[in-house]
């Protein structure tokens, strides 16, 4: 489907897309801190599109990749249902307030109910209000009745 400047094209990514989302993928870690390391990008989404361990959507503006959702599958016991991490999600600054992050993520629940799944879960910074009333806008919950923890290895 041809795209003008101003639309939004969201398409799944494949391994062939690795290109264009790896720029994107670094520009994203390194605002978490990361160095910049565009290789290991590559390396590390070829590997998890190419095993079909997660799902890459991109977001283009004509020919310009300028955003990405990125989700990882998982299963709940409890529910006996799919669930659908949301880990990622990076819209480049150019391209912030033209509706591209809420594209991404409507295509990311289009996904979940595809595969019918029960939820899509997410993490976000206690002080990323913008991306919280985006979340919220769009019918995401906060869970107030769990704590998260981790384990480092």
């Amino acid at each position: 489907m041809p795209s003008t400047e101003n639309s939004i094209e969201i398409t799944q990514a494949t391994p062939a897309d690795v290109s264009d989302a790896a720029p994107l993928f670094d520009a994203y870690r390194q605002f978490y801190g990361k160095p910049f390391d565009i290789e290991a990008v590559r390396r590390f989404l070829f590997a998890r599109l190419s095993k079909a361990e997660s799902v890459l959507f991109l977001a283009r503006r004509g020919e310009t990749a300028v955003g990405f959702v990125h989700l990882y599958p998982l299963f709940s016991s409890v529910n006996l249902t799919r669930q659908w991490v949301l880990n990622d999600l990076f819209v480049v600054h150019e391209a912030r307030k033209l509706g591209v992050a809420r594209a991404l993520l409507q295509r990311a629940r289009q996904l979940g109910e595809a595969t019918q799944a029960n939820c899509l879960t997410l993490e976000t910074a206690h002080d990323n209000t913008p991306a919280q009333h985006l979340y919220e806008s769009l019918g995401w919950k906060r869970d107030d009745e769990f704590y998260r923890y981790s384990l480092a290895l």
